[in-house]
């Protein structure tokens, strides 16, 4: 039996690689995208924010050590 030529095994092996892209792009799930990019940025211009951030602000000051009895250790 010949060996096939370069020209045959090039034109099977272009072959394959189109059905492996097909089977490729067919089994990639198209996953959600994950949930920080659908909140990230979405209420920086609501009404609540500055609150939500000053909040925040008096939160974390009030875990600081400062003398203050009160805060938490």
């Amino acid at each position: 039996m010949p060996l096939p030529t370069i020209e045959e095994r090039l034109s099977l092996i272009e072959k394959e690689l189109v059905q492996i892209k097909q089977q490729l792009t067919l089994d990639v799930p198209q996953s959600p995208p994950h949930p920080w990019d659908t909140v990230f940025g979405s209420f920086a211009n609501s009404e609540g924010f500055d609150e939500a951030v000053q909040l925040g602000q008096e939160y974390r000051e009030s875990l600081r050590p400062n003398g203050n009895e009160d805060a938490p250790e």
